[in-house]
């Protein structure tokens, strides 16, 4: 796929916009998709064909020298109906996108610049569970992969559950999406696909708790859809409120006035919701350079830290037996 020139791969990620020249980066924005998304199509309005990370974002940040970055994984429905949205499967995509970030940057000398994520929908869920494996990682052979959780500042979800009490709810949501962006795939109805994604909603809900551990970590910006999506004679919200955007201390939220599909796709730079959006991407920018540097200035005393205890507890150091041999 391509945008003005811009070649997007449909998995793995692609670079949509850099700096001159793009070495002289500070930030790395990064966008995931949902369910079914793709890492063009999610962000690009139908109306106008803008692809607002690469045709409209750029010149709100150029002060900023952000890099802007897109990531494809398989989305797609007749993958996920095979075994259901199980964790492990989450799980899957949230390794990938550690692995391809960690190399894009490492090859870069980037591995420490600040990141900023933007996910819609269920790319919410690849997005933390991302961060809750990188932020396990203490092997010493495995360390450089906790980069990713050392050098995220920000995350930006917009329309993605985060309430996970009830796990009808889950259910009740995801046959929401399938009934608004799936059409039935031959040979399948849609219910029995929603059954193989309700299977393991519970593990869904897992995610959400591991990530309310880590919260306080990174700055979060929660946005809903304020328009109900259109089911032909009705409408609904996909993802409410109350479920998108929680009221948790010290979180931004605020509403979007597009349905669920159409709220990270942006005809223009007037469009509903682009303002609100890149003016926390911006801010995000400019605060995180001297925070990540700082978050990672502790990091590598604490791992000196660490290792030093580990060769205390191979060799033990007994200051008796030293003066004994004098």
């Amino acid at each position: 796929m391509s945008s003005n020139g811009i070649h997007v791969e449909r998995y793995g990620l692609s670079q949509v916009y850099a700096p001159t020249p793009p070495s002289s980066a500070l930030v790395d924005l990064v966008l995931v998709h949902g369910l079914n998304g793709d890492p063009h199509n999610t962000w690009t309005s139908q109306n106008t064909e803008a692809f607002w990370p690469a045709d409209l974002l750029p010149q709100f940040i150029e002060d900023q020298k952000v890099r802007v970055l897109v990531y494809g994984y398989d989305a797609d429905v007749t993958s996920f109906k095979k075994g259901g949205v199980s964790k492990d499967k989450i799980h899957n995509h949230a390794e990938g996108l550690i692995a391809d970030l960690f190399a894009n940057r490492r090859i870069r000398r980037a591995s420490e610049r600040p990141l900023i994520f933007v996910a819609h929908s269920l790319g919410g869920l690849v997005v933390k569970l991302a961060l809750i494996a990188s932020s396990e990682i203490n092997g010493s052979k495995t360390e450089h992969l906790r980069s990713i959780f050392v050098s995220t500042y920000g995350i930006l979800f917009l329309g993605t559950p985060h309430k996970g009490s009830d796990v009808a709810q889950w259910g009740s949501y995801l046959e929401s999406v399938f009934s608004a962006v799936i059409p039935k795939v031959v040979g399948e109805s849609t219910s029995q696909l929603v059954d193989a994604l309700k299977a393991n909603s519970e593990t869904l809900e897992n995610i959400d708790r591991q990530f309310v551990q880590l919260m306080d970590k990174f700055n979060l910006y929660f946005f809903h859809e304020a328009k109900p999506t259109s089911f032909g004679t009705t409408s609904h919200f996909i993802v409410d409120e109350t479920s998108a955007a929680p009221s948790l201390p010290d979180v931004e939220r605020a509403g979007i006035q597009a349905d669920h599909s159409h709220m990270c796709k942006f005809d223009s730079d007037t469009a509903p919701g682009f303002e609100k959006v890149t003016e926390v991407i911006q801010r995000y920018s400019e605060d995180s350079p001297d925070i990540i540097k700082s978050r990672w200035k502790s990091e590598r005393e604490e791992r000196t830290t660490q290792r030093i205890q580990k060769a205390q507890e191979i060799f033990p150091f007994n200051p008796g037996k030293v003066m004994q041999h004098e």
